[in-house]
């Protein structure tokens, strides 16, 4: 089995760059894009080829608050873990003190700075985590538990009247796959590894976990775990809450050691209590997964279809039929579909000269017959993995699905197209907030039998809400992550706004609605973002009152001292 070194130290741990998404060289291009320029300023009024190159921020424009971690306290942080591993320096306490919601970003970008983390520490063993944690208690510090700093749910954002010091942990350097069990399928991995590392690591033995959130790049195993993530091939893998078999967790009374089993019956779950604790009951260092063997063939197929009602019933038909297993089923509605073909590149090849020839002829073909090519047509991906055999013979059932639900394929291309660029959306968001746009998303979950109604609802509600701020706008949804009694809703917003006091005002005005729109039709609050802060107010209306204070009891008697992570699901 191979396995990675872990890094010496802070330095060589990935991170994000301080204003935004990822990679600083790495940015989302428009002008080699031809219809979204016109899809931009007819959605939400923006003219890009008028406008001059975004600026990049630079932190040195802003004032950045001094760390208040006691002195005493830093060296007894060094003692333990190293010079190197404990860090005050501005850019990594600004880093750490936001994740990558809309609102954290556009704080960081316009220097709000009024509370930071005050030390960033990196741990390389679990005895080192325990020994931290010590420090923590013993000082009377907060700690907050980092992955990758994606998450968009306020969850690794430190209160801004906490007045004790703040000390993030990021375990980035404990990123190793220490064992698989190939007989039972199952791996132990150290939870501070991103996604692109643990497949690494897993396909160098022919192993894969199967699991691809949106952030997948920017994520960690651990992250996923404390979060109830969900990844883009759910259908066949499960979310993170299937693949978690056991774990640890470095708990304030010692460390809680779940084991790597198929099933248990020992009571309420551990495991899935500490599976989306967000860091309130300790840290999570180690986590045993179910993983799976590489699949011989994969082949994504896009599809499309007259409106959304074809599309939500092929969906259903596919989900439900027990001669088939795909990976995943998606679907765009008609707004989300423009969208997407809005974000095709200029053909500069023979061959994508051609593929976009016959896609005109295509497109023209089905307005013909009535169709509503503009934005009334819905564009879905189905990914189907096996053997050559049972895939192939798993396509033929879904092309008869299609055909009956009078949908057409659009075939592998495409689907190639969507797999290769599936993990680039994240940076888009940057590149509209450089251009004074809001661009975020919000996701729920509802059964088969509602989700044309939350669809509706959702949309409709929105659409009023950039009317009541007076912004031009848009909002679409994607349908993704299947199961037997129903599926998740992915909605994105988007508008402009003014770089001002009332520019988050505007935000919350749009983003409440949509929220509470999920609860009154009978939708969870969030399906795979977590809890954090932004989704904390509607956590009463989701799960009662009973509910919310036997979570406050839970995090009350396991961190009397409001230590860990504090303010995060629910509040005293």
């Amino acid at each position: 089995m191979t396995t990675a070194a872990t890094p010496g130290s802070a330095r060589e741990v990935k991170r994000h760059k301080w204003w935004g998404w990822g990679l600083d060289d790495v940015t989302f291009r428009w002008d080699n894009k031809p219809a979204f320029a016109p899809f931009a300023y007819d959605k939400i009024g923006i003219d890009l080829p008028s406008l001059p190159p975004a600026v990049e921020p630079q932190l040195s424009d802003f004032e950045v608050p001094a760390s208040i971690l006691p002195g005493d306290v830093r060296a007894r942080l060094v003692e333990v873990l190293g010079e190197d591993n404990v860090a005050t320096d501005d850019e990594y306490r600004v880093v750490h003190s936001f994740g990558r919601s809309v609102r954290d970003l556009y704080r960081v970008r316009t220097g709000d700075f009024v509370r930071l983390v005050d030390a960033v520490v990196y741990p390389g063993t679990e005895e080192e985590v325990q020994r931290v944690l010590e420090i923590v208690l013993d000082a009377d510090l907060v700690l907050i538990p980092y992955g990758g700093g994606s998450c968009i749910s306020g969850s690794v954002t430190p209160d801004v009247d906490e007045k004790r010091p703040v000390v993030t942990l990021n375990l980035g350097r404990m990123r190793r796959v220490l064992s698989i069990d190939d007989t039972a399928g199952l791996a132990v991995v150290e939870a501070g590894v991103y996604g692109p590392d643990l497949e690494e690591q897993l396909n160098a033995d022919g192993w894969t976990l199967g699991h691809f959130p949106d952030s997948f790049a920017y994520s960690t195993l651990g992250g996923w775990t404390a979060t109830r993530s969900t990844g883009m091939q759910s259908d066949k893998y499960g979310d993170i809450a299937d693949i978690v078999r056991g774990l640890h967790l470095v708990h304030p009374r010692g460390v809680l050691r779940i084991k790597g089993l198929p099933s248990q019956s020992t009571g309420p779950s551990l495991r899935e209590i500490v599976v989306g604790s967000e860091g309130r009951l300790g840290v999570i260092t180690q986590v045993t997964v179910q993983v799976h063997r590489l699949a011989p063939e994969r082949q994504v197929i896009a599809y499309m279809f007259p409106d959304w009602e074809h599309g939500i019933r092929t969906m259903h038909a596919i989900t439900r039929n027990t001669d088939i297993h795909t990976t995943f089923a998606r679907l765009s509605d008609g707004d989300e579909t423009a969208f997407s073909l809005s974000m095709l590149k200029e053909p500069t090849t023979l061959k994508s000269k051609v593929t976009a020839t016959v896609q005109d002829k295509l497109f023209a073909y089905l307005a013909s017959k009535g169709w509503d090519t503009e934005r009334g047509m819905c564009i879905g991906y189905v990914c189907f993995e096996g053997s050559k055999e049972a895939v192939a013979r798993q396509q033929g059932v879904v092309k008869k699905i299609v055909k009956a639900n009078d949908g057409v394929s659009l075939g592998a291309g495409a689907g190639k197209i969507y797999d290769q660029k599936k993990f680039d959306t994240p940076y888009l968001r940057d590149f509209l907030l450089d251009y004074g746009v809001f661009g975020d998303v919000s996701e729920t979950a509802a059964p088969w039998s509602r989700l044309n109604e939350v669809h509706a609802e959702v949309t409709a509600a929105v659409h009023r809400a950039l009317d009541e701020i007076g912004r031009p706008g848009f909002v679409f949804c994607h349908m993704s992550h299947s199961y037997h009694s129903g599926a998740c809703l992915y909605f994105t917003f988007a508008f402009p706004f003014t770089d001002d006091d009332r520019a988050l005002a505007e935000y919350d005005t749009v983003k409440r609605t949509m929220q509470q729109a999920f609860i009154d039709h009978g939708a969870t609050l969030s399906h795979h973002h977590a809890v954090g802060t932004e989704h904390q107010p509607w956590m009463e209306q989701d799960v009662t009152a009973v509910g919310v204070s036997i979570l406050q009891d839970l995090f009350t008697t396991s961190d009397p001292g409001r230590n860990l992570n504090p303010g995060k699901i629910v509040t005293p």
